[in-house]
């Protein structure tokens, strides 16, 4: 009877596992779960924990055994998702960035988007000038410790709280005397909101960068907002494409492409190569969760979208969950008593512990104002997304470059990014982020096509296997001799001239008549309105859209103005 005991209880406890989830006020929340838990389980038990309902702009982060960051799949199994031994760590963070947080219904899930939106701004994410830095670290200050007390706060006490990455004294004087003069009265929920209604009006509010590269080898930061689709390079936005105006996203190992329909019928493919496959994954499938939520009605019109061409569909997705038009109609009908918030006093190593926190910038070089100077690991490290999206401080995708810009930092001072003080950027995104296989096939082949000379090396190797005259002379002996003794078997070669111009045919045949069925489709594609998904998903893509009106509709008038004339001729005669 003890052994049986044990042997089910052995057996109960290999069907749980264990689950801890950090929120985001640092919190952890430890649950057992059955182990074909789905993430949707779980999810459901952080929401009513934290007595949150509305709850769609948040998701669950985890880290795989790659160090590759993922959103959990609510439809799918928790343990399968991980691929790692339990027990778990995971990560509560907002996913989707409310358009207009201060349109948010309850003051629980203010409060909770205003905590992420502060991680952002200590991580560097959030960049803004050292106005606006100034005032959202503020009304940080009057939210978390309440209003100034001269008995309380002596002189120079917000330099003991880390708002950002690095910040001059100057800075810390502002933050301070703001909220000396003008924050005075303003309760928590108040000062939240001010900071929601300021960070939303930022360029980069709701990034959450992802590195990669361009065509060209330079360091990119590509982001998805509420707004649109953003990319970054140094502390500039130089690429923003509203979601209305993303006609496609896919992928095919590193690479990544997004197909832009913009006025006048003009469409843009921007490509970018992400550092491994698994990021370029985790990156479309963001950018498809994304585009769902902000763009679509309802969440009906959510389809199954592929990641690859036409007959070769590759990885298949689709986003599961309500879109934000259904989120914002049923929070309004959110009836019940404000559930109560338990805020905690601002600590200056509480909001982001697993970062180290670095002296303050008291004497700063001057350029042509006072300056604040961030070396470019410093700003790795700001970036790098090891609070917002992973449970543990493990290693970015970048982090195998680290010893390599360490040695070059070292090596010239000019790679240290300056940052003005009317432009406050916390993180300078120009980092050594991994260079894509693909970039160098990109350069060795444009050199190829512009005629580029090649190396020294590759010229001397050239000229290495160029025969020289002697040589030649000796192969044109041998070519000869060879035509000669090719002629003495006339039969043979007549036989193998045969069977060459069969295989020809054969060939030409097959050709033909693929190229006829393709015509066929082609026709069914365009001419009829056959309903079948196959038909209506190739309709659907901008190459078959570009195709149909490039190509196939002057074609189809041209050949109609033929067969119109020739019938006139035979008419006419």
């Amino acid at each position: 009877m003890l052994s049986r005991w044990m042997s089910g209880s052995s057996r109960s406890l290999e069907r749980e596992f264990g689950c801890t989830v950090r929120l985001l006020d640092d919190s952890e929340y430890t649950c057992t779960l059955q182990r074909d838990a789905k993430g949707q389980y779980l999810f459901d038990l952080l929401c009513h924990h934290l007595n949150l309902l509305e709850k769609d702009y948040f998701g669950i982060r985890f880290v795989d055994p790659d160090k590759q960051r993922h959103w959990l799949e609510f439809t799918k199994s928790v343990v399968k998702q991980m691929r790692a031994q339990p027990p778990f760590t995971m990560c509560f963070r907002v996913k989707f960035y409310p358009t207009d947080p201060a349109a948010l219904k309850e003051e629980i899930t203010r409060y909770l988007v205003f905590l992420q939106i502060k991680r952002d701004l200590y991580h560097g994410r959030l960049l803004c000038k050292t106005s606006d830095a100034a005032l959202l670290a503020a009304y940080i200050l009057q939210a978390e410790i309440g209003d100034y007390d001269p008995g309380k706060h002596p002189e120079g006490y917000s330099s003991k709280f880390q708002f950002f990455p690095k910040h001059s004294e100057k800075l810390e004087r502002k933050i301070a005397e703001i909220h000396k003069t003008e924050l005075s009265g303003q309760t928590p929920a108040t000062s939240e909101l001010n900071f929601l209604r300021k960070a939303q009006t930022l360029e980069t509010y709701g990034v959450d960068p992802h590195p990669c590269k361009d065509v060209s080898g330079n360091a990119a930061f590509l982001a998805f907002t509420p707004f649109g689709f953003v990319v970054l390079q140094g502390n500039k936005r130089i690429h923003f494409i509203k979601w209305n105006e993303v006609a496609k996203m896919k992928f095919e190992g590193k690479t990544f492409c997004l197909y832009v329909s913009q006025k006048e019928e003009k469409k843009i493919a921007l490509t970018y190569f992400a550092p491994t496959p698994e990021a370029c994954k985790h990156l479309w499938k963001c950018g498809i969760e994304n585009q769902a939520f902000y763009k679509l009605e309802k969440s009906s019109q959510v389809r199954t979208v592929s990641s690859s061409n036409l007959f070769f569909k590759g990885s298949r997705f689709r986003y599961s969950g309500r879109v934000a038009k259904e989120v914002m109609e049923s929070s309004a009908k959110i009836k019940r008593e404000p559930p109560e918030i338990h805020r905690a006093g601002l600590v200056p190593s509480r909001s982001c512990p697993s970062i180290t926190h670095g002296p303050r910038l008291s004497s700063v070089p001057r350029t042509r104002r006072r300056a604040v100077h961030i070396s470019i690991m410093e700003g790795l490290e700001s970036l790098r997304d090891s609070a917002h999206s992973t449970p543990v401080r493990s290693a970015s995708h970048s982090d195998a470059f680290m010893s390599h810009s360490r040695s070059s930092r070292a090596e010239s001072s000019e790679r240290v990014a300056v940052i003005s003080d009317e432009i406050y950027s916390p993180a300078d995104s120009v980092l050594p982020t991994p260079v894509a296989e693909h970039s160098l096939e990109l350069m060795l082949l444009s050199r190829q096509i512009n005629g580029a000379p090649c190396s020294i090396e590759e010229e001397k190797e050239s000229e290495a296997n160029t025969p020289t005259a002697t040589e030649a002379d000796e192969m044109g002996g041998e070519f000869k001799a060879l035509c000669q003794g090719v002629g003495g078997n006339g039969g043979t070669q007549a036989a193998q001239v045969n069977k060459f111009v069969l295989s020809v045919l054969r060939l030409l045949l097959v050709t033909v008549g693929l190229l006829f069925v393709l015509l066929l489709l082609l026709i069914i594609l365009t001419e009829s309105d056959l309903d079948i998904a196959f038909f209506r998903d190739i309709r659907q893509t901008p190459e078959f859209e570009q195709f149909h009106y490039q190509y196939f509709c002057p074609l189809r008038r041209w050949f109609a103005c033929k067969v119109r004339s020739v019938l006139s001729l035979l008419i006419d005669t």
